[in-house]
């Protein structure tokens, strides 16, 4: 049966370390009733990519993508929930909601911030780190997660790091123009002076 913690102790951020994957969701409000657009889920790899900053709080560094959703709702509505899915011999799912905010490159915060990230493996490209995710949590919350597979990680994936890493600052910060400026409903997301920005 599912259960409602007031933390994350010691057994939970056990769990969260042991998982390779984590999910990402969130939705945009596009009216004052709150109707909104295209709700967003995104998986996230790389298990050097999130951090406990404390019993309530949690952080992830945002990469490189081809669209920035996650980024674009955060920034108007606050709202997001992540998820781990265990699919290990132990079943598990385990949702934090909260609320978020962006620190990207170059704010008074992101040194401290990017402190919490190991100096070593694919998250720490610095080509790749376009923001911080910043999450104040307000509900912990288990559920079992008896249907969700077992599956067995081979490997995770330089792709993302190699694609970046060949790309020169200026390319890479044109990209993000491009493609990370505004949600697919139009929200505003990375601005053109943030998505240009270098870690």
């Amino acid at each position: 049966m599912g259960k409602v913690y007031a933390e994350l102790d010691e057994r939970l951020r056990q769990f969260i370390a042991r998982q390779s994957v984590f999910f990402v969701a969130t939705a945009p409000c596009l009216t004052a009733d709150g109707d909104g657009g295209h709700v967003n889920v995104s998986p996230k790899g790389y298990r050097d990519t999130f951090a406990i900053l404390g019993p309530r709080q949690v952080a992830y560094l945002d990469l490189t993508g081809s669209g920035a959703e996650t980024i674009a709702h955060v920034r108007q509505n606050g709202q997001i929930t992540i998820m781990f899915c265990s699919f290990g011999r132990q079943a598990k799912i385990l949702r934090l909601y909260g609320d978020g905010r962006i620190v990207v490159p170059g704010a008074p915060e992101w040194d401290e911030l990017a402190a919490n990230f190991p100096a070593s493996g694919f998250g720490s490209s610095k080509a790749s780190q376009r923001a911080i995710i910043v999450v104040d949590v307000d509900r912990i919350a288990d559920s079992c997660g008896y249907a969700v597979p077992m599956m067995e990680l081979v490997e995770e994936r330089d792709v993302l790091v190699r694609h970046d890493e060949k790309k020169s600052p200026a390319e890479l910060a044109a990209y993000r123009i491009e493609k990370n400026s505004f949600s697919i409903d139009g929200l505003p997301a990375l601005s053109p002076d943030l998505a240009a920005t270098q870690p």
